[in-house]
């Protein structure tokens, strides 16, 4: 990817895993990104680059709820484009309905009102392939996939009547260093075990499209600094595979790794492609499975090695019931 002129990124939701990633890129390739979220978190970011690095990026807290702060963050580091990342996930508005609508929809809105107002182009933000429907649903079969289907229809609106550009990426199952939350982050967690020579077991079995965080973050650049005009969606593309390639990719990067699984298949859709995003924005680097499972694995060595993860932190519940028994083997 192609180095472009320095601006200031308004990357928000920069403490999750996603947003992390971007924050890195955005630095490997010059560019000036301003981090925001509801606390800061640098956790993960120094996961993925060096911690003088990582503790330089200028961080802003706020809540997306609140257009006030978004604004004026906006003015003050004269931002050009904005990279949305910030959601609560299925189990987080399954515990709390209200909040997670708070932030997914209200949080959307609070968004795009800002990026009219300011006449902001630049627009990427995360919705799901869990906004798609199932098999014969009508509807998404979680609050979080009706929440994201509902953030396209007002990205839609937005561009009908405000002419405020977006582009909506639907990941599917992202993984790599920094993935530690949500169900579908087994196979990053059985990465991180085969690396500290633990046993581990995946809770599901069957089709899967996995993308490499570095190539998800990629997208988002690519798309928030486009200038298209418009309110797309697409999905995002990756390793078409099942989870039995992926437990045997492992394998082949540990030897004697103990991953095993147990489970039935998820109700994702898979064989997404992501040509119309590429050839709308441009196009950048895509990483193999084999690369990405060898590049995890290699990362979660170095970080336990220098004792900048510990094995055990990834099972901790963020909703504060201990621990993931559902990972454990």
């Amino acid at each position: 990817m192609e180095n472009k002129i320095s601006e200031s990124v308004l990357v928000i939701g920069a403490a999750g895993c996603i947003g992390a990633q971007v924050v890195a890129n955005l630095v490997r390739d010059g560019q000036v990104p301003v981090a925001f979220d509801i606390a800061e978190d640098r956790r993960r970011l120094r996961l993925l680059m060096d911690r003088s690095l990582a503790d330089g990026v200028t961080w802003v807290v706020g809540d997306v709820c609140n257009s006030d702060i978004l604004k004026a963050t906006i003015l003050e580091y004269d931002v050009k484009s904005i990279i949305h990342l910030a959601a609560l996930q299925v189990p987080f508005c399954n515990a709390n309905p209200v909040r997670g609508a708070e932030v997914n929809i209200v949080g959307q809105v609070n968004i795009f009102e800002v990026a009219r107002s300011l006449g902001i182009k630049g627009l990427a933000y995360a919705s799901s392939v869990a906004a798609l429907p199932i098999l014969d649903n009508l509807w998404p079969s979680t609050l979080y996939g009706v929440f994201k289907m509902a953030d396209e229809a007002i990205a839609d609106v937005y561009w009908q009547t405000w002419k405020v550009p977006s582009i909506g990426i639907r990941p599917h199952t992202v993984y790599g260093p920094g993935r530690d939350q949500g169900i579908t982050a087994a196979p990053t967690k059985a990465m991180l075990a085969a690396a500290a020579g633990k046993r581990f077991t995946i809770p599901f079995a069957g089709p899967i499209m996995l993308q490499h965080t570095i190539e998800v973050a990629d997208a988002f650049i690519r798309s928030a600094q486009s200038g298209a005009d418009g309110a797309h969606v697409f999905d995002l593309s990756g390793a078409d595979t099942t989870i039995a390639e992926v437990v045997e990719e492992i394998k082949g990067c540990v030897p004697g790794a103990e991953v095993t699984i147990k489970g039935e298949k998820l109700p994702f859709v898979s064989g997404l492609d992501d040509r119309k995003l590429r050839n709308l924005v441009g196009d950048w680097p895509s990483i193999s499975l084999s690369e990405g499972v060898s590049q995890s694995i290699n990362s979660f060595k170095n970080l336990l090695s220098n004792k900048l993860l510990s094995y055990d932190d990834v099972y901790r519940d963020p909703l504060g019931g201990g621990h993931y028994d559902l990972y454990d083997s």
